[in-house]
């Protein structure tokens, strides 16, 4: 992942407003604004507009079996969430278009490769960086790093981004009633 070159990212979307915004109604576990048990992940454009950037703060409830390192699967849920907005995003700019503006681009995970590095201290903040490496299109390659605010990455993640083709419109989430409680 030494060889990765991010691409800029041009004005799709304000930097100081998270890109999953863009989605109000969004359930998803990781990153969804409408699902009231999930983990909230929101991603910024980096000031260098190069890249998404996140800041997730961990619970002890978080833990991998010891009390002081983050769980794998919280971090690669992580990683995959803050992956695919990156692909969204990338795919938007590459068009001269406001994130999630019609016609609709959405991407799913085609893959994922997730290394461990080290553990993932809890006492402090992840932070997560992801940037597309290569061509963006119907297939995008996201390199995404994350770790310790204060520190080297601990996770180095590869996803392959694939664009669906006729998503549902953005409110069909809105009407799955599993999410709403009684």
């Amino acid at each position: 992942m030494d060889d990765a070159q991010p691409i800029p990212t041009p004005d799709v979307w304000p930097a100081d407003v998270p890109v999953q915004a863009a989605w109000p109604t969004n359930t998803c576990f990781g990153c969804g604004r409408d699902n009231p048990d999930g983990f909230g992940l929101e991603s910024y454009v980096s000031d260098d507009r190069e890249a998404l950037v996140a800041t997730f703060d961990p619970e002890p409830t978080h833990a991998a079996g010891y009390p002081d390192f983050a769980y794998g699967g919280l971090l690669a849920s992580l990683v995959d969430c803050h992956s695919i907005w990156t692909a969204m995003t990338a795919r938007y700019a590459s068009q001269e278009r406001r994130l999630l503006s019609d016609p609709l681009r959405m991407y799913v995970t085609g893959e994922l490769t997730t290394r461990y590095l080290a553990p993932t201290p809890l006492d402090e903040p992840i932070h997560l960086r992801a940037w597309v490496e290569g061509d963006v299109g119907p297939k995008t390659t996201v390199v995404c790093e994350a770790g310790p605010e204060r520190g080297d990455a601990t996770v180095e993640a590869e996803a392959v981004a694939v664009e669906m083709r006729d998503p549902p419109p953005l409110d069909a989430a809105s009407d799955w009633t599993h999410f709403r409680r009684a």
